[in-house]
Order: C-alpha cells, then sequence, then structure tokens
C-alpha cells in the first residue's frame, strides 16, 4: 500500500531530518575537496574564456529562427569546453547537462511564453529551476530524463502562486481567499476561476490531473496538499510572530523544502518507496537551506525569517552553520547512493551542485563569515571568491545581453516539442471544463483538524 502523505507523516519526517542536520553540528567538513591558488587561477582563466564566448554571442543579437539555433550550438559547445576544464566534468557529465538536462529548462520556456506571454524570464527562469529538480530526480526513480505535463504544470504553479503570497501590497485577507480557493482545487474540486491568475492555475493543475489520474495516484495529491500547508504555515506564523525561536524557524524550513522536493519525486514517476521519500524530502531540506544561504542579504533587507538571518542579526558569524550545512549534504548524498537506480556520474553531478550552491553563497555574503572561515571555506572552492563576486556584479550588468540569449534559446529544432499540450491556454480551459469532477480515494477535510486528512 502507497504511503499517503498525511501532515502528521509530515511532521515526523521534519523531526528524523532535524536529527540528521543535528548531527552535523559541531563536527568537521567531511570529505571537501580543495584547490590551490594555481588550479583556482587555470579554472578561473577557463571561466573567462567561457564568458566572453557567451557575450560574443549575445552581441550578434540573431535575428531569423535559423540563426538563434545556430547561437543554441555554438554556446553549448562553449559550455561543454567550460565545464571540462573550469569543473573537471568527464564526457558523460557534460553529455548529460547539455542533451538532458539544459533542453528541460529551454522546453519549458518555449511553453510557458506562448501559454503566458506576460510571464518575465525571472518567472520562467523560477519555473526552470523546479523542472530541473523535478527532472535531476528522475533518473534515480528509474525514469528517463524528460520535461512532463505534470512536472511543467507544477514548475509554473510557483510564479503565480508564491509570487503573489509574497507581494506586500495584498492585504493579508485577499491573500487568504486565494489561498483557501488554491486548497480546494488542489483537493480536486472544480469551479470557474475568479480572474487571469486563478484561470492559469486551474489549467496548470489540470495538466497534473491528465497524467495523473487522482484515484489512481493518490499520493500525487497529499504531497501537492503538503507543500500548500506547509507554505500557509510557513506565511502565518513567520509574519505572526518574529520572534519565533531557531528551532521553529527550522521546522518550518524543513517542511516546506522537504514537501517542495517530495512533489516533485511523486510527479516524476507518479508513487515513491519510503527510501526514496526520504531522500526526496531531505533533499528538499537541503536546497531550501541552500536558498536561505543563498539570499541572506536581500531577507535581512525584507524582514524574511530564516535560520541564517537570525544569526546574523544577533551578530553571530555563519560560519558553524555552513559547515553544518556542508555536512547534512553529505548525509544526503549518502542517502542518495543507497537508492538503486541513478548513474554515479549523475549522482557525483548532484552532490557538486549542492556544494557549489553552498561555498557560492559564501563567497557572495563574505561580510557574515569570520575571516578565518573565509580563508578555509575559499579552499574548497575551484574559483577565488574575489573572482567570484567581480564575475558575479559582471554577470549582474549584462542582463540586457543575456535577455538576448535567453530569447535565441526560445526557437525549437522541429518536433523538439512532441509530448507536450499545446500551450493554448484556450483550448486547455475547454479540456478542464468538459473533465467531471473524479472523487477521491479518501476524504480531504481543511487544514484547521491538524492533518489534513479526515
Amino acid at each position: 500500500m502507497q504511503q499517503l502523505y498525511s501532515w502528521s507523516w509530515v511532521e515526523a519526517q521534519v523531526a528524523q531530518t532535524i536529527e540528521v542536520w543535528n548531527g552535523g553540528a559541531a563536527q568537521p567538513v567531511q570529505d571537501a575537496p580543495r584547490y590551490s591558488p594555481r588550479d583556482q587561477r587555470k579554472r578561473e582563466a577557463a571561466y573567462d574564456q567561457g564568458l566572453r564566448a557567451v557575450e560574443r554571442e549575445a552581441k550578434r543579437s540573431p535575428r531569423t529562427k535559423a540563426e538563434r539555433l545556430k547561437t543554441q550550438d555554438r554556446i553549448l559547445v562553449s559550455f561543454a569546453r567550460f565545464s571540462a576544464t573550469a569543473l573537471d566534468l568527464e564526457g558523460e557529465a557534460v553529455k548529460l547537462l547539455t542533451d538532458d538536462l539544459l533542453p528541460v529548462g529551454t522546453r519549458l520556456a518555449r511553453w510557458a511564453r506562448q501559454f503566458d506571454a506576460s510571464l518575465g524570464m525571472a518567472d520562467i527562469i523560477q519555473a526552470c529551476r523546479n523542472a530541473w529538480t523535478a527532472c535531476g530526480l528522475q533518473p534515480l526513480l528509474g525514469e528517463r530524463v524528460g520535461i512532463t505535463p505534470s512536472i511543467l504544470g507544477y514548475s509554473l504553479l510557483y510564479p503565480y502562486s508564491d509570487n503573489y503570497l509574497d507581494r506586500e501590497d495584498i492585504s493579508a485577507e485577499a491573500k487568504l481567499r486565494f489561498s483557501e480557493r488554491f486548497r480546494d482545487r488542489l483537493r480536486g474540486e472544480r469551479f470557474s476561476a475568479q480572474d487571469d491568475r486563478e484561470a492559469a492555475l486551474w489549467t496548470l493543475v489540470h495538466l497534473i490531473e491528465e497524467q495523473y489520474p487522482r484515484a489512481r495516484y493518490p499520493q500525487v495529491y497529499a504531497c501537492l496538499l503538503a507543500i500548500h500547508r506547509a507554505q500557509e504555515e510557513s506565511i502565518a506564523q513567520l509574519r505572526s510572530c518574529s520572534c519565533s525561536s531557531d528551532a521553529e524557524v527550522l521546522r518550518m524550513s524543513c517542511a516546506k523544502g522537504g514537501s517542495s522536493v517530495l512533489t516533485d519525486a511523486c510527479l516524476a514517476h507518479g508513487w515513491l518507496s519510503g527510501e526514496e521519500s526520504r531522500f526526496s524530502f531531505e533533499w528538499g531540506v537541503l536546497l531550501q537551506l541552500g536558498d536561505d544561504l543563498q539570499d541572506v542579504g536581500e531577507d535581512l533587507r525584507r524582514g524574511a525569517v530564516t535560520l541564517f538571518t537570525r544569526a546574523a542579526l544577533l551578530g553571530r558569524p555563519l560560519d558553524d552553520l555552513v559547515i553544518q550545512l556542508l555536512n547534512f549534504s553529505e548525509q544526503v548524498g549518502a542517502r542518495m547512493d543507497h537508492l538503486p537506480n541513478g548513474t554515479e556520474t549523475l549522482k557525483k553531478l548532484l552532490r557538486m551542485s549542492w556544494r557549489s550552491l553552498i561555498i557560492g553563497a559564501v563567497a557572495k555574503s563574505c561580510e557574515f563569515f569570520s575571516s578565518g572561515f573565509l580563508d578555509e571555506a575559499e579552499r574548497w572552492s575551484p574559483f577565488g571568491f574575489e573572482f567570484l563576486r567581480t564575475r558575479n556584479e559582471r554577470l549582474t550588468n549584462r542582463q540586457g545581453l543575456y535577455a538576448v540569449l535567453f530569447d535565441a534559446f526560445l526557437d525549437a529544432p522541429e518536433g523538439d516539442d512532441a509530448g507536450l499540450p499545446p500551450p493554448d491556454r484556450r483550448k486547455l480551459s475547454n479540456l478542464e471544463a468538459d473533465v467531471k469532477p473524479q472523487r477521491l480515494p479518501f476524504r480531504l477535510s481543511t487544514y484547521s483538524d491538524g492533518t489534513g486528512f479526515g
């Protein structure tokens, strides 16, 4: 019998994950690779060479579809050279990135732009990040890498839901009404959309329902309701009590991050074993905490409460939290190694991406760390920290050029979008209207009962 992810299951998983997290405290960093200044200079030269190649392509401003497709090919060749030299990636890993994972993002971007022309580049990149996580899970669950209707639908929910809930010009009452209606739609209820935002969301939920009928895939919808509740609780508790304890902030971060990637995993495969569920949940916590570290400066400015902003506000260096996060990533990697599916190349690539996220965040926000820790952490990075900061500033100032490249990748070779529904919102909305409501194999109550399940 499949495990249904009730809120009590989520809370139990949160408690288990916190035990793993606490086990990495007051421990030295495990198995950290080290780079000499000479190693870093070699990789920095490759980075700059790749960056110049990409900037040259952006300045070409390709006008025709044929020119844009050639631009794509040249950028991929440049990326392969950069990856081999700067990141020590072997051919199989580069092929995985360029032939499997990168097309996930480009296919999603093309579909999204046709579905809703008002979606900006930042919105689409936000959706792509989630899709890459879901598609990274696919081979670990015995599936081929590729964007699917349900991964597409779930990934695009974020720009319409999260961004709306984050807006400061929307009243709490309006957000509550929106959240309640969204929850009811996730439960399987069918009703007319009140505005364009709801119309888009209902259509995207329908993409999931088309691939995973509710009666046959209850785990999928239990996951969707779990992440929705975690988001609601996070917003409500952090806004009502800015003095939440570290333990409470960690609990909310685990519930939100873990439920999010648990949903990605269910959408990648349809159902999960206990081992797959726990790994996916812990991966989600790792990504959530990694994002919180990356955004510590911005979160401080807007008053968001995370483990990292709490420590920074108290004047504590973030050294120990980062060491704990690196050790936690090793524990998540060890759990990944026990999964029967997925190549060694993929698992190594994922480990590298987790470490890069953390070390890159340290380089970005050096003011929150002790000088001794920065000296040590810089040895774990393939690039010097000053180099990373200056290149990041350079990239930030090149948004116009990279918008050109973004548009160039919206063109697709013939037949590249096979397997996805046409991004015509009117046709998709009509499909949804024709579908009769389906009864769930269990009764879902409101969240006020403390479980989410009746």
